[in-house]
């Protein structure tokens, strides 16, 4: 029987398979903007996935797109459900968001936009006004999900 020593515990093969799958994993796709610091789109860590905050930028030309909130929070949304697919998962997959606003005003506007997208079963949110987000964007959004595939 193959086991290993951790700590002075003994693992059984079934713990050590159990610990592979809760490998750490990068995930990244050119369908959504590149990290623009020393971070990772979004990491797998078992069937976890936690994205970094989105912003609204055009992956393309990796400019803020133009407009207000509504657009910025499509946009946001948009990067999103890229980044989710990169790992395997859907807007469906996720059970946490965490949005940050640059304006509380932009509340009902923001959440407009943001119900036809989670239209079914949506996360738990925390959303919260900030003073400043990067490249002064009005809305950031973060998501953690859960990949059953």
């Amino acid at each position: 029987m193959n086991m290993v020593k951790n700590l002075g515990k003994t693992n059984s093969p079934t713990q050590i398979r159990e610990k592979r799958k809760m490998q750490k994993t990068i995930i990244s796709t050119a369908k959504a903007p590149a990290a623009i610091g020393p971070y990772s789109q979004a990491v797998r860590v078992g069937d976890m996935l936690y994205t970094s905050g989105q912003i609204a930028l055009n992956p393309e030309t990796m400019e803020v797109i133009a407009g207000g909130i509504v657009e910025q929070s499509k946009q946001v949304l948009d990067n999103l459900v890229q980044v989710l697919a990169a790992a395997g998962a859907d807007i469906n997959s996720v059970v946490k968001t965490t949005c940050f606003l640059s304006d509380m005003n932009h509340f009902a506007d923001f959440n407009e936009i943001y119900a036809t997208y989670f239209s079914q079963q949506p996360p738990a949110r925390s959303c919260v006004e900030v003073s400043r987000l990067p490249k002064d964007v009005l809305v950031e959004v973060e998501a953690i999900a859960m990949i059953t595939s």
